[in-house]
């Protein structure tokens, strides 16, 4: 891995604990922080963790930006399945290098992307979307974080079928995924897994009732808390504010 910035490098700008930017480096292009504008050319060659000064005098630390630094700079225009909520969902699902992913729906390309990343290099997602102007939308956003090469988009209702067969794992955040658990099963390889997300009980209800009578098994709903905690000295105590329920999360074995 270079220790110099490259063009078409993802970089976190540190100015604080408060105030971190991303942003992909172009040359030629000026970027605007709350502590004045940066010339990305000036970052180029420059070696991560060295500072880069913007025009009101305000110094940065340049560093590497990480997966969910890049993830939080893509346009929202649809609600995101939150970091813990996605990480359940990899690991539970056995998802990893060569897996091949079924999803709906696309929505952002949030879900898609980290998908996407861990299912790289040889592995494949393939993500539904039944909206096309969500679909164009996550387009954008993934090649964007350069993920689109391990991402087969779809504008298509997944109700109307799956297209894959003898996928590894099935994802689900839509509307009504119990209207799917019949094709996802069908489409899943022996061992292969259903996630399956939804934001209230009664869904995640009608969820059980489907998978079973699908012929699922190993049945798991959860719910997925996380609580941060406020990092000073002398007040460490959980944060005042915070999201305190995203969803629950339920998974299924085709077995």
């Amino acid at each position: 891995m270079s220790e110099c910035v490259k063009t078409g490098d993802w970089v976190l700008l540190y100015h604080d604990e408060k105030h971190r930017y991303t942003v992909k480096v172009e040359e030629g292009r000026v970027y605007h922080t709350t502590h004045g504008s940066v010339n990305l050319t000036e970052v180029v060659g420059k070696r991560y963790g060295e500072t880069v000064r913007t025009n009101i005098g305000e110094d940065l630390v340049v560093s590497r930006a990480n997966l969910l630094d890049r993830l939080g700079s893509l346009r929202r225009f649809t609600q995101v399945i939150y970091p813990k909520d996605a990480a359940y969902i990899v690991v539970s699902a056995n998802i990893g290098p060569g897996s091949r992913v079924v999803e709906a729906g696309t929505g952002t390309g949030f879900l898609t992307a980290i998908l996407a990343w861990y299912v790289r290099p040889s592995g494949r997602v393939y993500t539904y979307e039944i909206r096309k102007d969500f679909y164009e939308a996550a387009l954008e956003n993934l090649k964007e974080v350069g993920l689109l090469p391990y991402v087969e988009a779809k504008n298509k209702d997944i109700r109307k079928g799956i297209d894959e067969s003898d996928v590894d794992a099935v994802v689900l955040d839509m509307p009504d995924p119990w209207n799917v658990a019949e094709e996802a099963y069908n489409a899943l390889t022996h061992g292969g897994i259903l996630a399956v997300f939804v934001p209230t009980v009664t869904q995640l209800e009608r969820v059980i009732v489907a998978v079973r009578k699908s012929g699922f098994k190993v049945i798991e709903p959860v719910e997925v808390n996380v609580r941060k905690y406020k990092p000073v000295p002398g007040e460490l105590r959980p944060e005042t504010l915070g999201v305190l329920h995203t969803g629950y999360l339920l998974t299924a074995r085709k077995l």
